[in-house]
């Protein structure tokens, strides 16, 4: 302290003294500010890694592509999707929609589709086989989480896959549904842990049957919502004929070679497929058109309204945090009443006592803010390394939880500071 007046190093060392001798309640109080900001840090980095792991799923797969499907993924999380926005439908519209649903694509429809269409760009046709099923040689055998698909010639190329040994499907074996089949890398790895590239014309067990492979499938990224190495790949027509009771609607997909043919592709797919569903002009469309990223898109925004509710829960967090502020700085007002009269009997101002409570103040709120941020970042990242994406740090969030803190500090510390600011000095040197 200078003779007469306060510096500004001497305010904050000397906040920062009083914060340190009080270390319980100073303890208690950034607990509860650490709190607020440790669930929002921690919920914000734990979607972003979410959201990471999803672009990374789905980014193999290529924005120039979609499918058509007989129904829709209808992909969401929590609370319900469209709520109640169908109850005012008319009874017309709902015997209409009614009459179109379990109307899956069939093999004569998807077949007529991949013929008809005559727009420029590659059609695949899929039909999904069972799943959680055991693939074994005579030495290894998968834990039952495989998932058998059936494809033709263009499934590889339209959802990224790409061949690491062996060939693709011809027309014929695809006619005939022979039992032949592509193993993902994961499985090969599994059954062939010493050279993957040994599976190939090997025969092997998929669900009891007997399968020759034809090819081994490169590394894809997966993540822990995909996984994309698990599965066994053969022909629509294997499926069709060893699982006719288990099989569903076939799914058609469409890859453009140019992403500003995308619209055109699909109004032509539209129209193409409108009439093969039997369908007349003013009849609603009874099947599905998404695109490759659409899943991560929905997904993404369910997202979102679980980061909304979460900043709602800091929020009102850190309104109690605040009011508990508050109470503390005012009872350490009353306690330090005696030091403000000295204080100002040696030439302290109004606006140093003023300084000195908002710094008090500012810096508990601080301390909680940083407490916060550095657990929900650690923790948040555990979901990271679940999700098998790189660290993450949510920087926006961050600068916005240090700024939202220092303004709770400061609207906490306002009316204790004007208060000690306001004692008389020779009152306060009185004060027992």
């Amino acid at each position: 302290m200078n003779n007469t007046i306060m510096t500004f190093k001497d305010t904050v060392a000397l906040s920062w003294r009083n914060i340190s001798g009080n270390k319980l309640r100073t303890a208690i109080t950034v607990a509860i500010i650490a709190l607020g900001i440790f669930a929002l840090i921690l919920i914000i980095t734990s979607i972003q890694a979410a959201s990471n792991s999803l672009t990374t799923s789905f980014s193999t797969m290529g924005a120039n592509s979609f499918n058509m499907r007989f129904k829709d993924r209808n992909i969401r999380i929590g609370g319900g999707r469209q709520k109640r926005e169908n109850t005012k439908t008319s009874k017309s519209a709902l015997r209409e929609k009614k009459s179109n649903m379990g109307k899956v694509i069939t093999y004569d429809e998807a077949r007529a589709f991949k013929k008809r269409y005559q727009f420029p760009a590659k059609v695949g046709l899929s039909l999904m086989g069972p799943r959680n099923v055991v693939c074994n040689n005579d030495r290894k055998k998968t834990n039952p989480d495989v998932r058998i698909i059936g494809g033709d010639e263009n499934y590889l190329e339209l959802n990224g896959y790409a061949i690491a040994y062996g060939r693709n499907f011809t027309e014929t074996e695809i006619e005939s549904g022979r039992s032949i089949c592509m193993l993902g890398s994961g499985t090969a790895k599994k059954l062939y842990p010493d050279n993957p590239a040994k599976a190939v014309d090997k025969v092997i067990s998929v669900d009891h049957i007997p399968y020759r492979v034809i090819a081994v499938l490169e590394e894809k990224s997966s993540s822990a919502f995909f996984n994309t190495s698990k599965i066994v790949i053969t022909s629509y027509n294997n499926i069709r004929r060893l699982y006719a009771s288990q099989s569903s609607s076939f799914n058609i997909g469409v890859m453009v070679p140019d992403l500003k043919m995308m619209d055109a592709a699909i109004g032509e797919a539209t129209g193409t497929f409108r009439p093969i569903r039997k369908l007349d002009v003013k009849d609603e469309i009874n099947f599905y058109v998404d695109k490759s990223d659409s899943i991560a898109e929905t997904l993404l925004k369910n997202l979102g309204f679980l980061e909304k509710g979460t900043i709602g829960i800091a929020f009102i967090t850190l309104i109690g945090a605040a009011i508990g502020l508050m109470n503390i700085m005012l009872v350490a007002v009353n306690e330090r009443t005696k030091e403000i009269g000295l204080i100002k009997a040696l030439g302290g101002t109004s606006k140093d006592i003023r300084a000195q409570f908002l710094y008090e103040s500012v810096m508990i709120s601080l301390l909680g803010a940083v407490a916060g941020i550095i657990a929900g970042v650690l923790l948040g990242n555990v979901v990271a390394i679940l999700l098998k994406t790189g660290f993450v740090v949510p920087w926006a969030w961050v600068i916005a939880g240090i700024f939202v803190c220092s303004f709770v500090g400061l609207a906490a510390g306002l009316y204790p500071a004007y208060k000690a600011s306001k004692l008389d000095p020779i009152v306060a040197l009185r004060y027992e």
